[in-house]
């Protein structure tokens, strides 16, 4: 009897380890991304560089939506060459079609994903939820760069171009803006 209370114990202990480290993967993750730049993830800071080199990068913008997201969503500005180091600002636009306030989020990737982790922003409108009025329009910004230790990289100083992807997905709205939305109609049979 003392051996299958052993062993109890010790699936028990197994279990609960697994469990744990399942609640734990999605952070570690996110935190694996970010400093790895990973899939394509990008770094934040609060600053840019000292250093600013003569060696150019283009940057590419790129925009999308979910399916049933009923929003128009486009760069402002499709290209943009810059110097490795110096800060770069791009504009996306939204505007909200719907008759009614729509709340969104943006998810971001870079690719090639060897850039990710040199692409840093440091203001993103992906930071936060967005929230546009029946046909508001919208531009907001993202403050960038791209770190020059890319040209110290074996593989990356050999990219001439990064492209920054931007999804918008439709979120429930805060609840002070659903306090204000009218209720939307009832079906009729």
């Amino acid at each position: 009897m003392d051996r299958r209370n052993r062993t109890a114990g010790w699936l028990a202990l197994v279990a609960l380890v697994m469990v744990s480290l399942s609640f734990a993967a999605v952070p570690f993750y996110r935190w694996f991304c970010q400093v790895t730049g990973f899939g394509g993830t990008t770094a934040v800071s609060e600053v840019a560089p000292s250093e600013v080199l003569d060696q150019t990068i283009r940057i590419r913008f790129d925009a999308s939506k979910e399916r049933d997201m009923p929003w128009v969503f486009k760069p402002v500005q499709r290209v943009m060459e810059i110097r490795i180091g110096e800060t770069g600002l791009a504009f996306y636009e939204a505007t909200n079609t719907a008759d009614h306030p729509v709340a969104g989020q943006a998810s971001y990737n870079v690719t090639p994903d060897q850039a990710g982790g040199y692409f840093t922003k440091i203001e993103c409108f992906c930071f936060t939820e967005q929230v546009l009025q029946p046909g508001q329009t919208v531009q907001m910004p993202v403050t960038f760069y791209v770190d020059p230790e890319i040209a110290r990289d074996r593989e990356a100083k050999f990219i001439p171009e990064i492209t920054l992807s931007y999804t918008f997905h439709q979120i429930p709205l805060p609840e002070a803006e659903a306090s204000l939305a009218p209720a939307a109609p009832k079906p009729v049979n």
